[in-house]
This record gives C-alpha cells, structure tokens and sequence, in this order.
C-alpha cells in the first residue's frame, strides 16, 4: 500500500487525515512535537517526533527515515499566531514564529524528505495552505501575520514545483475549507472528517498534471 507522511498529527486537520488515510488502508507516518499525543488506533499507523521550527528535530526524522521509501508528504503543521494585528502594533517576535512554522517548516521539511519521495512511486507533496494566503482575494483587512505566511509558502511550493517538475513530481497547496478546530473555531462550517474525507480523494487522484497548482478542498482550482 502507499504510504504518506502527516506533521502536526496529534490534533485537527491533522488527525483528521491520519485517520482517514488510515482506514483506506495506507501506511501513514503520524509526525507531531508529542507522538503519544496521537490518540488513533490502527496498524498502519506509526509516530514520529516532529517540530517543523526544529531543524534537528527535521534531521532526526530524516534520519529515522533514511533509505524508506514515502509516497506523500502532507506539511498538515501550523498555526495563525495573534488573532488582532494592526500596523503600529505587530509583534515581530511573533511574525517570525509563525513564519518559521507555515513558511520554512513546510520547505525544511519537504527538502529533508527528498530522497524518500523520489524513491516512492507517488513523488507528491501537498502543504496546506489557505484561501487567505491568495494575494487575488485578499481584498479585506486582518490575518496579516497568517495570511502573509501562506502565500508565502505558496510561492515557495511553486517554485520547488517548478523545481522538481522534470522528475515527475506532483506538488500541490491546498485549502481545507472552513474547519471546526482550535483555528477554525464553532462557527466553521465543516467537521474535521469532512475536510479530511474531502481532502483524501483529493490527494489520492492527484497525478503530475496537477503539479503547481492551487486547489480548494473539494477540487476546485484557486487563484494565487
């Protein structure tokens, strides 16, 4: 079966897809900062410590991996930082926070992984993004710290898209639409087994003519 490879697993979205990928029977690498923290039952399921901000933390899982195979990565890792950030009043340490997670996590730990994905049969990358990282839509004020970091790991996925596109590699960003978690919040308008299921046969059709593209969890192609 293939096997993909999920950080920030022990909560939301995350969880969400290690159990769906799970139960369809894929081998799945469940990475989070506390492994024991991953409360999901299945024998196609294994734990990993992870923190994407690490760089160690990054080689330590590379290593552990070395020489195996991996079909999908999911860089699932992330977070919005403080919710009210107004010019004259950004918290820089905190910028850089959530820069070093949804920016360069995804790219470190895309490029510690390299060798793995080229030995699998997939070749495909998919980092979660947001609709609100789209520099076309973004037309109303607030997220800056949030909104700034996902467009810009959009760009970076699409240059190493560009990159890696001769070796026949699918790399993707994808929203998840509006979800019920600790970042979403009650008020959201899918469950996190909505968006996984959503974002499972999304990924598990994507083929090598989807490679730098943009897409909405239910398919649909989004503007950068």
């Amino acid at each position: 079966m293939p096997s993909v490879l999920v950080s920030g697993a022990s909560r939301g979205i995350g969880r969400g897809l290690v159990a769906r990928f799970a139960r369809a029977g894929w081998t799945v690498l469940a990475c989070a900062r506390e492994p024991g923290a991953i409360d999901l039952e299945g024998s196609g399921i294994e734990r990993f410590a992870l923190d994407v901000t690490d760089p160690e933390s990054v080689a330590r899982l590379a290593r552990a991996l070395s020489g195996r195979p991996l079909d999908v990565l999911i860089n699932n890792a992330g977070v919005y930082g403080p919710r009210e950030t107004r010019l004259g009043a950004i918290d820089y340490d905190a910028f850089r926070a959530v820069l070093e997670t949804n920016t360069l996590g995804p790219v470190r730990l895309t490029e510690a992984l390299l060798a793995n994905l080229r030995a699998g049969e997939r070749k495909t990358v998919v980092t979660l993004s947001s609709i609100m990282g789209s520099i076309a839509l973004a037309t109303s004020p607030g997220g800056l710290l949030y909104r700034t970091s996902k467009a810009a790991v959009n760009m970076a996925m699409r240059s190493i898209a560009a990159e890696l596109a001769a070796e026949g590699f699918t790399v993707v960003v994808v929203h998840p639409g509006w979800v019920r978690t600790d970042m979403g919040g009650p008020g959201a308008t899918l469950s996190v087994a909505e968006s996984a299921e959503h974002l499972f046969r999304l990924i598990d059709r994507l083929r090598p003519s989807a490679n730098g593209r943009f897409f909405a969890h239910d398919g649909r192609e989004l503007p950068w």
